[in-house]
């Protein structure tokens, strides 16, 4: 028996061997939750339109560990009311995953506010398997409506003075 129990041994390392130095197929290091997070949006700007408050940022490239992003799947709107807590507005998904060419600034109107209001606002984008980057910069603005333009009928052409 035990020159059959040596080689079964043998025949189970000659099997299961090779089977454990292919480990699980990931090709790279794994990194820590936290570098895998998109990198926090710094680029939020805000302005007041007619129709609402426009606010405008740039995609994020990079994961917090630095590494090219790839899977990026949304972004999430939020806003505050003067210094209440923050509530989703808005949840914009991303549909250029497999183009060839990727949105690089996004938009949204916040057609929700109310002229005279004052509002804060950032952003938050998350990855397709839900890792959440950190807020945004913060912005905030009173929403106003735009001055009117200029009447072709009243408008005067300002005079050049004479040089002394």
């Amino acid at each position: 028996m035990k020159g059959r129990d040596r080689i079964v041994s043998i025949i189970i390392a000659a099997i299961v061997g090779p089977m454990l130095s292919l480990g699980c197929g990931v090709k790279s290091a794994p990194i820590p939750p936290e570098y895998a997070v998109p990198e926090r949006i710094a680029t939020l700007n805000a302005l007041s339109e007619k129709t609402g408050v426009r606010l405008s940022w740039e995609r994020p490239e990079r994961t917090a560990g630095g590494r090219k992003m790839r899977n990026l799947g949304s972004f999430d709107i939020e806003r505050a009311e003067n210094t209440e807590t923050f509530d989703t507005i808005a949840q914009i998904p991303l549909t250029d995953l497999d183009r060839f060419q990727q949105e690089h600034r996004f938009s949204y109107l916040d057609s929700g506010a109310q002229v005279g209001h004052h509002y804060r606002y950032q952003v938050i984008s998350e990855t397709l398997d839900a890792y959440r980057s950190a807020p945004s910069n913060l912005v905030q603005l009173t929403h106003q409506l735009p001055p009117p333009p200029p009447n072709p009928e009243d408008f005067v052409l300002p005079q050049p003075k004479p040089l002394p």
